[in-house]
């Protein structure tokens, strides 16, 4: 097996089941650790469903997934994913966490835009932290990007991308920077596709098919950010804009949507109707 036998996963959300997904196709037996038991039956239910519909397809789990309240649970696990919200305040804390429930464990964090060095500075060995960045939805995605820290220990970056390769995967590996690889090449592309509608150039799916007909992109950037959700875009585009200047200033479509509830796919409308 090129996957640990024991993963754990700090979060339940879309993301963090994905990776409890993946990990358990592998043959990890995997704990998802959430906040309170309504958060946890929710979890549940969206690795259920997913596993469930992987096996209809032929995939089925060769691992075991368990979701619990009790970070405990982490103890034996070889490699812990937190897959929390983009918010350095709560990364810091579910890293905390997971430093006192697995002290053994290596840390991987799926922050698609935050420092590594960053995240890491709240740990009492930064060098177990590395960026295991999954994309969503994560059983249908091919790629996963490895994000080195200054401190990352050396031997972690080989071990990671072997375990990608065991998920099925392709990783690539960047240096931590802002945005990192795909984040800015992403954020990129769709705030200049969202001046484009803000600007009247073109509807949104025009916008989108100029990319995957004429690009052969699989998906256009004004509906990958409905699937993102724009309010993450917005929070990962400031986050750039602070770090990397004014080309990455949100474009105030983007502002006016968010401030409506506006939110993309989980709210049933952004630059589509879902």
């Amino acid at each position: 097996m090129t996957v640990p036998a024991v993963v754990g996963v700090y979060g339940g959300g879309r993301m963090g089941a994905g990776i409890a997904h993946a990990f358990a196709v592998a043959g990890s037996a995997v704990t998802v650790v959430e906040n309170d038991e309504p958060a946890a039956a929710a979890a549940r239910a969206r690795v259920e469903k997913s596993l469930a519909k992987s096996a209809e397809l032929g995939a089925a789990a060769g691992g075991t997934v368990s979701v619990v309240t009790d970070p405990a649970a982490l103890a034996s696990a070889t490699l812990v994913v937190e897959a929390v919200p983009e918010l350095v305040e709560i990364k810091h804390a579910v890293l905390a966490a997971i430093t006192r429930s697995a002290p053994d464990a290596v840390i991987g964090t799926n922050t698609s835009s935050l420092s590594i060095d960053a995240l890491a500075s709240a740990l009492p060995d930064p060098s177990v932290l590395i960026g295991l960045h999954f994309f969503n939805p994560v059983p249908a995605s091919g790629l996963v990007e490895v994000v080195v820290g200054a401190r990352t220990a050396p031997a972690l970056v080989g071990q990671a991308q072997e375990w990608v390769r065991g998920l099925g995967k392709h990783a690539i590996t960047v240096q931590d920077s802002p945005g990192f690889a795909s984040s800015r090449l992403g954020v990129a592309i769709a705030l200049e596709a969202m001046r484009m509608v803000e600007e009247g150039v073109a509807g949104a799916e025009d916008i989108d098919n100029a990319m995957t007909l004429g690009y052969r992109h699989p998906v256009g950037p004004l509906r990958t950010t409905d699937i993102v959700g724009l309010d993450v875009r917005l929070a990962i585009a400031e986050h750039l804009e602070r770090e990397l200047g004014p080309r990455f200033a949100p474009p105030q479509v983007l502002r006016d949507k968010v401030a409506a509830g506006h939110l993309g796919r989980k709210t049933g409308e952004g630059f589509y109707r879902w």
